[in-house]
C-alpha cells in the first residue's frame, strides 16, 4: 500500500481517531502509570486525576477536576482506548487499550506515550524521556520506531526529518496540528535553507581572509551549541529529579494506605 509517510492509514484500517485535549492527556497518563508504576494500575478516577495533574514529564501542565477527567474516560471508553474494569475493592479502575487501538508494541507504545504527555520535542529529548518506561539505548535504536510509527500515521514530523528534527503525534485535532505545524514552518526544504545559510555557506565567502572575520562566526556558533546542550542536560536532569520525588511520594502514600489497612 503507497501512502505518504505523514499520512495516517484509511478509515477502515485503523481504530485511533484525533483526541481532544484532556482525552490525550488522560489517555497518556495511563499508559504511563501501566509501564512505570505497574503496582499501582489499573488506575482509579482520583489516581488518573493526580497523574493529569502531575508537574513532572508534562507539558503544558493542566489542572483537571474529576468531571473533567471522568468525561475524558468516558469518550476514550466509548472510542474503545480504554476500559473500565472492577478492582479488588469497589472503586472502580481503568485501563488502556492502546496496544490494539494504535496497534503498536510495548516500544513504540513508549514513544507515543511520551508524545502525549509532552508534545512535540526533538528526537534527542524524545529518546532520553521514552527510556525511562521502554529500553532505547541512543538515537540509533529510536529511529527505526519513528519510521514504523511515521508510517502508521501516528507521528510527524514537525521540521526537517533526521536526527535533530522535532516531531509529535498524529492525535491532534486537525487545526491544533495545522497550528504546530505552522509554529515550526514544517517542510523540509524550509528546515534545509536556514541551514545552509548560517554555517557551511558563510566560511566560503571570505577564503582570502581566515584569521580574521571567518573565525569569529564558528566559535559563536559552538558557543550557542554548548549552551544549548548544557541547558538541554540541565532540563532532563531536574525532569529526572521531579519524576523520582513523584515516585518516592506515590511510594508513601502507598505505604500509608497499606499501614491503614493492616491497622498499624
Amino acid at each position: 500500500m503507497q501512502e505518504s509517510i505523514n499520512s495516517p492509514e484509511p478509515a477502515s484500517g485503523r481504530r485511533w481517531r484525533p483526541l481532544e485535549r484532556n482525552e490525550r492527556r488522560v489517555v497518556g497518563v495511563l499508559a504511563e502509570k501501566a509501564k512505570t508504576t505497574p503496582d499501582n494500575y489499573p488506575m482509579s478516577l482520583n489516581a488518573v486525576v493526580t497523574g493529569s495533574n502531575q508537574k513532572s514529564n508534562r507539558f503544558p501542565q493542566m489542572t483537571l477536576d474529576e468531571g473533567q477527567v471522568q468525561e475524558a474516560l468516558d469518550s476514550l471508553r466509548k472510542s474503545g482506548a480504554v476500559a473500565l474494569i472492577q478492582g479488588d475493592s469497589r472503586v472502580e479502575k481503568y485501563r488502556h487499550l492502546l496496544y490494539d487501538w494504535l496497534g503498536v508494541d510495548k516500544t513504540e507504545l513508549a514513544v507515543m506515550t511520551e508524545l502525549l504527555l509532552r508534545g512535540a520535542q526533538t528526537v534527542g529529548d524524545l529518546r532520553a524521556r521514552a527510556a525511562r518506561m521502554e529500553p532505547i539505548k541512543d538515537i540509533g535504536e529510536l529511529m527505526p520506531i519513528v519510521d514504523r510509527l511515521r508510517q502508521k500515521g501516528l507521528l510527524v514530523y514537525l521540521t526537517a526529518p533526521g536526527r535533530g528534527g522535532v516531531v509529535t503525534h498524529n492525535l491532534y485535532q486537525p487545526q491544533e496540528l495545522a497550528k504546530l505545524q505552522a509554529e515550526h514552518g514544517s517542510g523540509d526544504a524550509e528546515q534545509a535553507a536556514p541551514a545552509a545559510s548560517s554555517s557551511s555557506y558563510r566560511p566560503p565567502t571570505a577564503p582570502p581572509a581566515p584569521a580574521v572575520a571567518p573565525p569569529s562566526a564558528p566559535a559563536a556558533g559552538e558557543l550557542t551549541a554548548l549552551r544549548d546542550e548544557v541547558a538541554s542536560l540541565k532540563r532532563d536532569l531536574a525532569e529526572t529529579r521531579e519524576h523520582l520525588e513523584s515516585a518516592t511520594s506515590e511510594l508513601r502514600r502507598e505505604l500509608a494506605d497499606l499501614k491503614t489497612q493492616l491497622g498499624v
